[in-house]
């Protein structure tokens, strides 16, 4: 760091000064000012994070610690790219005496992986970017001046690992009702398991289509403000991934450990379930007991537009006369109302449509009569907006082909980042193959490890190392810092 405060007060300083002076003269220029001061600011960070690591490096030259079992190979000049830029420094490659394997001690200790020239922020700007817009766009926001390319953004999210929810609750939740809400979406698969293995049916379609899936719990609705015409959900949490058999079976278990992690559910009156009946969704019903069923206002529409849309100027009353027969009357009463209705067509493709959407809500005839009942707890629902706004936008609305890998993967940290995922933490949660010589046992240790396996070992004298720390000068204590490290070695 010495390097870097001499070259603050030789070069900065002066060019500081030099641009404040110029602004001065100008004031309209404040743009180029911000520009010219950023720039050296910038220039400034990266040096000191290249002095920092070089630092570290010649520590571990020097350390007798490190003499022990580890000899200099060579010298390197290595990059690593940052959210603040690309670093270049010095680096040391060492060999263990014992097994004769070689490796970056540095990197071990700063926790990466074999060859990894990135860091955890620079990734998890990568993945902030990735989530919102393109692979693309990930790799061209993940460092202020070096870019990496889609396929290394791809690669990185292909294999995220994603944590589940674990918050202990000093005491769980108590309400009335509890709503999930579950929908898809229909993205386009590139392939299934390999590039060319899509087949096409009699009319040259391709089976390229995958359902992704979203599931959202929440609390209820409430006004966004008390004048607001807009409402928004309460506490929603979501779930989302692509998954078939009994992989769906544990993506459902995951909905209910939530639930029983956070709410009391032996106080809930009723938890109902909206979504538009499909089979993944009412096998869900199967791992959640008590769970009521009613169908989602837009697919209960959607098939009563079905059955009225040729009735042209009568079409609401005819749709109002079908809503009261599902709400109060039966079966029968319904049908009857159909049969009607066919009677006013002729051809065979609206027969056909009026067929298809009676036996829809016939199949889901005591989900559509909570819907429109409105009773005991029942709330209107949003899958469709919710499907748009989680997966559509990202995944569907414009022309992009995906693995099911990819979007498995991308539906997830979709998921993640709306329940309010940090994206570094993300990024510190996945397994990392950090280097270890083989046929040795040396674990590197965290300062903090160090700390407090000395407080353990002292017992009531280890309640004055932070005070002994704090007297050292600020040079001895980086040292020791970093020797904890060493040790681990």
């Amino acid at each position: 760091m010495i390097n870097s405060i001499k070259y603050f007060e030789e070069e900065c300083i002066s060019k500081f000064e030099k641009l404040e002076d110029d602004f001065m003269k100008e004031p309209f220029k404040m743009a180029e000012y911000v520009i010219a001061m950023t720039e050296e600011l910038h220039n400034l960070g990266l040096r000191m994070i290249q002095e920092s690591l070089e630092s570290m490096d010649i520590m571990l030259q020097k350390s007798p610690i490190r003499l022990k079992h580890w000899v200099v190979e060579s010298h390197e000049l290595k990059q690593l790219i940052t959210s603040l830029g690309t670093v270049t420094f010095n680096k040391t490659l060492f060999t263990n005496k014992e097994t004769g394997i070689s490796e970056y001690l540095l990197d071990r200790i700063l926790g990466l992986e074999r060859n990894e020239r990135i860091t955890e922020d620079a990734e998890a700007k990568m993945l902030e970017e990735a989530v919102q817009t393109s692979y693309r766009r990930g790799g061209e926001e993940t460092s202020l001046t070096t870019q990496v390319s889609k396929q290394t953004v791809k690669n990185k999210i292909h294999r995220l690992n994603f944590p589940k929810n674990e918050d202990k609750l000093e005491k769980k939740k108590e309400v009335d009702y509890l709503y999930i809400e579950a929908d898809e979406d229909h993205i386009s698969l590139q392939f299934r398991e390999k590039k060319g293995d899509l087949t096409e049916n009699e009319n040259h379609q391709k089976n390229n289509c995958l359902i992704t899936k979203l599931v959202y719990v929440h609390e209820g609705i409430e006004k966004e403000a008390p004048q607001s015409k807009r409402h928004k959900l309460v506490n929603p949490y979501y779930f989302c991934g692509v998954s078939h058999g009994k992989e769906n079976n544990e993506f459902w278990d995951e909905v209910y450990e939530y639930l029983d992690s956070h709410y009391d559910l032996q106080k809930v009156k009723k938890i109902y379930l909206n979504s538009d009946g499909g089979a993944w969704i009412k096998s869900g019903m199967k791992r959640i007991a008590g769970i009521t069923y009613v169908l989602d206002e837009f697919h209960l529409e959607k098939y009563l537009t079905k059955l009225t849309s040729h009735m042209k100027d009568s079409r609401e009353d005819a749709a109002n006369e079908l809503r009261t027969a599902i709400r109060s009357k039966n079966k029968n009463d319904y049908e009857e109302i159909v049969e009607r209705l066919e009677g006013c067509l002729k051809d065979e493709i609206g027969l056909k449509r009026i067929t298809d959407a009676k036996e829809y809500i016939l199949t889901n005839w005591t989900a559509a009569k909570l819907r429109l009942k409105h009773k005991d707890g029942v709330k209107g629902s949003s899958t469709e907006g919710h499907v748009s706004h989680v997966l559509s936008s990202r995944m569907s609305s414009r022309p992009m082909g995906w693995s099911i890998t990819g979007a498995n993967k991308m539906s997830q940290l979709r998921a993640y980042q709306l329940n309010g995922g940090d994206m570094l933490e993300l990024v510190r949660y996945q397994d990392k193959d950090i280097p270890k010589a083989s046929g040795a046992e040396y674990d590197v240790l965290s300062s903090t490890q160090i700390s407090q396996s000395e407080k353990n070992r002292h017992g009531e004298l280890g309640k004055y190392t932070e005070t002994i720390r704090h007297s050292l000068s600020l040079q001895n204590r980086k040292i020791i810092y970093f020797n904890s490290h060493i040790w681990g070695l």
